[in-house]
């Protein structure tokens, strides 16, 4: 796959175009004359509740919850990442797309290898917390941005090339519920899965 279709595996970055994005462009238009009023609130909810999680999606809180500093950095057999390494790509790609949703100086990371950490364990504990906080205040502001009446979920972003709002918080609803799966398949591989869950 050349390297400027593989970067919109989390989100089309700079000047690049795809046939992808030029459909979301033109199927934005009609979606906003139709998306008001009842309409806009309602369709605002629903985007809230799949980026919270829950539902068919399991979330982010309980992922995480009671999961051993011991276990972070360990790569079960047959996996090719560690929680740290899941837990760290999650919260950068977020704050990437989160980014380029509201601020148009924003320069995304490299393709691929900014989107992942380093080491397959964080480096302490207090690197695991900040991440973890990390990504929360960013699913947070992602959340604000959609709740928000005077952002236009169907209109282009102006510094983009035919993303909108409603695609981006999409993006990081589909991309976090992925990785979440994973990582709970890691912590069953690991044993460090919840029996009643």
């Amino acid at each position: 796959m050349p390297k400027k279709k593989a970067r919109l595996a989390h989100r089309t970055a700079g000047k690049q175009r795809t046939k992808a994005a030029k459909t979301a462009s033109k199927t934005s238009r009609p979606l906003k004359a139709k998306t008001s009023g009842a309409h806009d609130k309602a369709l605002r909810e629903h985007l809230l509740n799949l980026l919270r999680g829950g539902g068919a999606h399991v979330d982010f809180e309980k992922t995480i919850a009671g999961l051993s500093p011991a276990l972070r950095g360990t790569k079960p057999a047959g996996l090719p990442f560690t929680a740290w390494r899941l837990l760290e790509h999650m919260r950068i790609a977020q704050w990437d797309i989160l980014e380029f949703s509201r601020n148009p100086k924003h320069v995304s990371p490299e393709w691929t290898a900014g989107y992942w950490p380093k080491t397959d364990a964080p480096p302490d504990d207090a690197a695991w917390e900040k991440s973890v906080q990390s990504f929360r205040a960013d699913l947070n502001a992602m959340q604000k941005l959609v709740s928000d009446p005077a952002k236009k979920l169907f209109a282009p972003i102006a510094h983009g090339e035919g993303q909108t709002l409603f695609r981006e918080a999409l993006l990081v609803a589909d991309h976090n519920a992925y990785h979440l799966g994973q990582l709970v398949l890691l912590r069953r591989l690991l044993g460090a899965w919840p029996d009643d869950s």
